[in-house]
Parts: C-alpha cells; structure tokens; sequence
C-alpha cells in the first residue's frame, strides 16, 4: 500500500514563536489518522499546515509523493485536492441538502453531478432530505451533510477539524465509528483532530499524541494505552496513577500492592526508585483478599463504580467494580493486582505538576 501523506520533520512558527517542532509521521492510503492532544498543543496549526493553510519553517509535506510544502515554498490549498470539515460544518443556510453536497463538484454533466450526489446521500443515509434545508436537520444529520460535501470532489485526503466537539460525548463516539465506517466504505485517507481520546479510539487506526507541538508518541490506541512512551502520554490516555515502585531486575519492580514483572526490559538500575502506572482494570475486587483498601471517592458509571481507593500507606489507586456491589465512602473492601505488563518510568523528583 502506497503513502498517501508523509509529514516530514515538520516545524511551524508564529514569528519567532514555535508553534510545532520537529514533527514526523506518514499515512498509506485508505487509513484514518488522528491527532490527539489538549488545547494549545499545536494539533490544529499542523492540520492547517497539512491543508496548505500554514507556511512550514522546516521539514517538508508531501501528497502522494509530491512535495506541497517546504520553507519558502506552500501549494495553495485549491490545488491539493484535500477536503475538510470544520467544527462548524460551514453548511449554506439557504442551500437544500443536495445543493450543499454538489456546491464544489465541477467540471461534470448535471447527470454525473446529480448521480454523484445521490450516491453520498445513500451513503450517508440522507436521501430522504435531500430537498429538506440545513436548519431542518439535527446536529448528527449536518454532520453528515457536511461529510458528504467533503467528499463529494473525491479529495486525496480528507482533514477533519474537531468535527464533534458541539455534540454530547455519547453522539460524538456514535458519530466517530459512523464516520469511520463510511470513509472506509470511500476508502478515504483522513485526520481528525480532537481532544477527545474516546473519539480518537472510536475512529482512527493510528493516533499521534501531541504536546507542547511535539508528538509525543505515534501508535494505535490500544498501544497508546497499555506501553505511553512518557508521563505525558500516560497521563494523557486512560486514566491511572503513579504508585511508588522499587526496582529488582530488568524486567520486575516491588510495590506496595506487590511484585509486577513486565515482559520488556525497562532499562532501569536495580534497586532505583521509580514509578509504575496502575491502570483501574489493573485492580481487581476481591473480598477474599488480604490486601485492603479505603473508598475515598466514587464515580457511577453505569454497569461499574469507579472507585478511588486509599492504601496503607496514604497513595490512592482507581478499581473498577460491578455496580451491584455498592461500596460507600469510608468502606474498606479487598482487591488484588493484576498487572500483565509493567509501565514504569524513573521517580520524578520534585513536585508533580
């Protein structure tokens, strides 16, 4: 499979102000990326980057092998057949449904534009509305409306713009495996930009985290989660916490919940004082246990409780339970660890941020 975009070395500056450093990454045809980071991280400078929007100060972007970017040189937006959807949608008020998904097809028979348009429409599941207005339809149905649009020219790569962010969480995931699915269906290349880790999940087969405009790590989610290449990754994705460890051997450290051995070596000296990560379904709820814990906080969440729980020794640990074992603050209940894989990083010194 050929790469359909390639992000070399990219760094973008405002003035003398470096908005993203040193950033690399590459995405072969067909496959949904996503860059995943909290507010100010530099996620959106580098999609306008990719779009064609900024200027790079070094590194290079090319589509399809063809450089579009470098210092000193930026093809215009137009002419490298991307498409995107914004935060917004963008959709035309006073424009029906079909009018809006064929606004940028030129170039064709008003018999090709028509069948075109109807084709996304079934794509989307929209062609019952397609007389119907923009303000007619429901945030998830514009949504739609405004993906279709974008596609509806047969763009190289399609750059989506925290496309959910105006919907509850619970839409946006729906909507991110909707998407998912149909630009799969298109076989379409695509970047969402988001600071949602649950959409990102939902939608993308590659995610970059980024942080103070660097990538901080570039994988799959499920790698993202269970082996961060630093703090700020770990703190990022998932929830968990930093427990005290001490380290035996190459691949094993000692903790107040007990021994943890991982199948890596974690390049650390025996006998240093470090940090593992503890994830909540690293605990499990165990009556019969002879470890004990205090509930000092719970969350409901449905089937579970979260529970953050206090140990012996003052440090707190999260523990999913089944919520028909109903725990209230102040209780002390059994758990045990079960820990496959080991995470641990160097004791960071000096206050935590």
């Amino acid at each position: 499979m050929s790469n359909q975009l390639e992000v070399l070395d990219v760094s973008v500056a405002y003035g003398d102000t470096p908005v993203v450093r040193d950033v690399s990454f590459v995405l072969e045809t067909g496959s949904i990326g996503c860059l995943l980071g909290p507010s100010g991280c530099g996620k959106t400078t580098l999609l306008r980057a990719i779009a064609g929007f900024e200027a790079v100060s070094r590194g290079q972007i090319l589509l399809h092998g063809q450089q579009v970017s470098r210092p000193g040189m930026t093809v215009p937006p137009e002419r490298r057949r991307i498409g995107m959807v914004f935060q917004d949608f963008a959709l035309f008020p006073h424009l029906s449904v079909a009018r809006n998904v064929g606004f940028g097809l030129r170039g064709l028979s008003a018999r090709e534009r028509h069948t075109r348009v109807d084709g996304l429409l079934d794509l989307v599941g929209l062609r019952h509305a397609a007389r119907q207005y923009p303000h007619e339809l429901s945030g998830g149905m514009q949504q739609r409306v405004a993906l279709a649009r974008a596609l509806a020219p047969r763009p190289e790569i399609l750059l989506l713009d925290e496309p959910f962010s105006s919907m509850d969480a619970e839409l946006r995931e729906q909507l991110a495996r909707e998407v998912r699915d149909l630009l799969k269906r298109e076989g379409v290349t695509a970047i969402l930009v988001t600071h949602d880790q649950l959409e990102a999940f939902a939608m993308a087969d590659l995610i970059g985290v980024l942080g103070q405009g660097e990538v901080r790590q570039w994988g799959t989610g499920f790698g993202l989660y269970h082996e961060p290449a630093d703090r700020f990754v770990a703190d990022f994705i998932g929830q968990g916490v930093l427990l005290p460890a001490t380290v035996l051997d190459t691949i094993q450290v000692r903790t107040e919940l007990g021994n943890i051995a991982g199948a890596r070596p974690h390049g650390l000296a025996p006998s240093s004082a470090a940090e593992v990560l503890i994830r909540p379904d690293d605990m499990l709820y165990d009556e019969s246990s002879p470890l004990r814990a205090v509930v000092v906080e719970r969350t409901f969440r449905g089937a579970e409780f979260l529970y953050t729980l206090r140990l012996d020794s003052g440090a707190r640990v999260l523990c999913l339970v089944p919520s028909h074992h109903r725990h209230a603050i102040g209780d002390e209940i059994g758990v045990r660890l079960q820990a496959d894989h080991l995470v641990v990083f160097p004791q960071q010194q000096g206050p935590r941020p």
